[in-house]
């Protein structure tokens, strides 16, 4: 008995303590060759919301909560040319603004919100949207998740927004397995190399929408499927690389493939992906 309790002793780590978990399955030169796959593939990858200033980017990332992107942009399309600022927005009013808004789920909480946070940013802020993580999560309807993507796409700031596309990636392909989107988000910011975490948010979030599929993952048309650790995963040939082109945004900038014409435009360069023979280089 006293030999099989030293021989337990002995197996664990010095000091007693628990041997914490890696990070992620891959090597660094895997993580590497991951991300540089995507930024040929994607150069500048964009947001899917439209939006005109850092404002309406926090009211349109605030509806997107239990949304799509399409469903808002199309919500936002006429509430934006006339409300694209805090004064504006409440001079519309929490009716006028769910009259644009009531075909988006949860429109009536929301309307509350945006007219609560445009509210605090004329009072607390002088009518401009603050560029720190703590001052966004004080706004009404702003919760960290979209602080973090209003740092990065509104501010440049290299931060990484977990939502459910990019919590599904890093578990599915144990790339920053975690628990809960902090955790996940934590690992993603320690295993991705810097040179790559300013556009990270967004290729991983492209990737699980549209081939990396919540339901039936596209692994014919992964370009990192020879990389790939999920246990699901159903081809070890990547797709070919080759880049997949921004799309117009109605309200300004671009948007990648998802709505409209960003959908067509994927469209035809999966198509035309198939059809070329070369593969990875």
């Amino acid at each position: 008995m006293a030999a099989k309790k030293s021989i337990k002793a002995a197996t664990k780590p010095a000091g007693g303590a628990r041997r914490r978990p890696r990070r992620t399955a891959y090597t660094k030169a895997e993580i590497e060759e991951i991300f540089r796959r995507f930024s040929i593939q994607r150069p500048e990858p964009k947001g899917e919301l439209a939006h005109t200033n850092p404002f309406t980017l926090v009211v349109a990332v605030a509806l997107s909560a239990q949304a799509t992107d399409v469903g808002v942009n199309r919500a936002t399309a006429k509430l934006f040319p006339i409300a694209d600022t805090p004064e504006k927005m409440l001079a519309l009013g929490e009716a006028g603004v769910g009259d644009h808004i009531r075909t988006i789920g949860l429109w009536r909480n929301k309307a509350k919100n945006v007219i609560a946070l445009s509210q605090k940013l004329i009072d607390d802020f002088g009518g401009e949207v603050p560029q720190t993580r703590e001052e966004l999560v004080t706004l009404p309807g702003v919760g960290r998740k979209t602080a973090n993507v209003v740092l990065s796409m509104a501010f440049g700031k290299k931060t990484l927004a977990v939502d459910t596309h990019i919590f599904r990636l890093a578990n599915r392909l144990k790339l920053a397995p975690g628990k809960t989107p902090d955790a996940v988000e934590q690992n993603l910011l320690a295993v991705i190399p810097d040179h790559y975490l300013y556009h990270a948010h967004h290729w991983l979030i492209l990737h699980g929408r549209y081939v990396c599929k919540a339901r039936k993952p596209d692994c014919d048309a992964c370009i990192i499927a020879d990389l790939c650790k999920a246990p699901e995963k159903t081809s070890d040939i990547p797709a070919p690389l080759i880049e997949i082109p921004n799309a117009a945004n109605p309200l300004g900038g671009d948007l990648q493939a998802g709505s409209g014409v960003g959908a067509a435009a994927a469209g035809r360069a999966n198509s035309l992906s198939r059809r070329l023979s070369f593969k990875c280089r």
